[in-house]
């Protein structure tokens, strides 16, 4: 199972994020960083020994701005394999993170406005290039199409499954550095209906939490708050056979 940490970045600096309270983020402060710089932070998780990232761009997401240049940043300076959301709803801006250097384009449903769009995009990037996330808050499916709304989670990603998705990311935004838990039940419902690669973000509070979705057949966590806080060491990672170095 793969470890993945997270930076979410607005106004140019990585953000704490917290329940998908966006307009209460403040600057990170963390131990493994004196910086709220996006590169530094990055090179920091690279020192920790991670090999992948998640960025979220809110700026982008929310329409604010879509400059990239964090984005662009951390993918010449780093050597990261990055997968990012930069709410992608068209595939010039698909191409524009690909161009960037970013390794995986994340599509989230939040910004997504049809299954039409993701099928364009698996067939012309390649599935091994595109990841969807299922943005889940109060247990439903944030996005900008009413169709998509009216779907169950688990409906959903058999439709993405049926376009041809072969990754995606559960991201409970009520979850979000809450340190509140996975669902695990409603996990093991979508590892058992689809065929998909599952990774999960938010609420993940410790090594146990960990252990429990690696046993679920989850093959990523998108990791933050835990990691900055300590609950999780790197030592622990270590242990678990979760961390290379």
């Amino acid at each position: 199972m793969r470890i993945i940490p997270v930076i979410d970045i607005k106004n140019g600096v990585v953000v704490h994020a917290v329940k998908g309270n966006r307009s209460q983020y403040l600057p990170l402060q963390s131990p493994l960083c004196s910086s709220a710089d996006p590169i530094d932070v990055a090179l920091a998780f690279r020192a920790c020994g991670f090999s992948e990232l998640y960025v979220a761009d809110l700026d982008a997401i929310t329409g604010t701005s879509c400059t990239l240049s964090a984005v662009r940043g951390v993918a010449a300076k780093t050597g990261l394999k990055l997968m990012v959301d930069a709410g992608v709803s068209d595939m010039n801006r698909a191409e524009q993170l690909l161009r960037c250097g970013v390794a995986k384009v994340v599509i989230g449903t939040e910004t997504l406005s049809s299954l039409a769009f993701i099928e364009q995009a698996v067939r012309q990037l390649g599935s091994e290039r595109v990841v969807v996330s299922l943005d889940l808050k109060a247990g439903t499916v944030l996005s900008q199409s009413a169709s998509l709304q009216e779907m169950s989670a688990l409906e959903l990603t058999r439709k993405l499954e049926s376009v041809g998705v072969t990754e995606i990311i559960v991201l409970d935004l009520d979850r979000v550095g809450s340190s509140f838990g996975v669902n695990l039940h409603f996990l093991k419902d979508l590892l058992t209906s689809s065929n998909v690669a599952v990774l999960v973000g938010g609420g993940v509070r410790g090594i146990d939490d960990l252990a429990a979705l690696r046993n679920l057949g989850v093959q990523g966590v998108l990791v933050a708050t835990a990691l900055h806080t300590q609950k999780i060491s790197l030592d622990e990672l270590q242990r678990a056979g979760l961390l290379d170095t």
